[in-house]
């Protein structure tokens, strides 16, 4: 039985393989066919992903953690947001446990943070909505596999307003050292050609950085809208990577789901005057 300090994987051989050398192999592939960010932009400070099952939108979150290779070097925390599909959640939650497991290996948490964020009023410290919760857990793989060590602060969003993650993403931005992850899918289950025009909407409303997506239009919108709040007021571009739904990845198109990857970066212009 595992402790009670660590969370196990809990959707490792249904969301992703669950054998390590497999899921190596399929992350390899994965990121090897991701389309590259501009050479000319700076590497992402944080991005929007997806979060179904890998053959459904691992190509489409691929190319947001092939930009964040390029910041492997100095990335020494991740600070993980999704929303909670399993167990309602009053504000944010925190796992009481301080290691997540993934078949290929162990994350631990960011203490120092974590015991930070417990001063907030609306954050709890529950282990049942992370028990089975896979918002977050789909993008540890691809973290470990892009970044190599890390310490983790998973944030499940629940009934929050985008002001409080504004709130909560600026207490824990941190510097060069720090990647900002926020997990949402975007459409479900509309026929293709509906899902495409509504994505395309949600995107253009992302990369204008119009906080006031709706939840039919991204489950994580909470998380999503806080992420362009603070984008907005530190002077970040959104870019727009990949845009496209289950319909285009894996086959059906009667009922597909949307996704989505974005790296917010520093302006090119911030970057050439912070050099110079």
């Amino acid at each position: 039985m595992a402790s009670a300090s660590v969370r196990p994987a809990a959707v490792a051989g249904y969301f992703y393989p669950d054998d390590p050398v497999v899921l190596h192999a399929q992350l390899d592939q994965l990121l090897a066919g991701a389309i590259p960010l501009e050479p000319s932009l700076p590497p992402p400070k944080a991005i929007i992903v997806p979060h179904a099952g890998y053959i459904y939108s691992g190509p489409v979150a691929a190319t947001a953690y092939a930009a964040a290779a390029r910041r492997c070097a100095e990335v020494r925390r991740v600070v993980l947001l999704g929303p909670a599909h399993r167990a309602p959640v009053a504000g944010f939650a925190l796992p009481a446990a301080q290691v997540f497991a993934t078949p290929l290996g162990e994350i631990a948490i960011d203490r120092a943070v974590w015991l930070g964020l417990q001063a907030r009023p609306d954050v709890v410290v529950d282990d049942g909505p992370h028990a089975f919760e896979h918002s977050l857990e789909v993008q540890l793989p691809f973290l470990q596999s892009v970044l190599g060590n890390f310490a983790l602060v998973p944030v499940l969003v629940g009934d929050a307003s985008p002001e409080q993650v504004e709130d909560l993403l600026n207490h824990v931005w941190g510097g060069p050292e720090t990647l900002v992850v926020v997990s949402s899918d975007l459409s479900h289950y509309h026929p293709y050609h509906e899902a495409r025009h509504c994505d395309r909407a949600t995107a253009d409303q992302i990369v204008r950085l119009r906080p006031q997506i709706g939840h039919a239009q991204a489950c994580g919108a909470t998380p999503v809208n806080g992420l362009l709040r603070v984008a907005a007021a530190r002077g970040l571009e959104p870019h727009l990577l990949d845009l496209r739904n289950s319909g285009d990845t894996a086959g059906d198109r009667s009922r597909v789901v949307g996704y989505a990857s974005v790296a917010f970066c520093e302006s090119r212009a911030h970057v050439h005057t912070a050099r110079h």
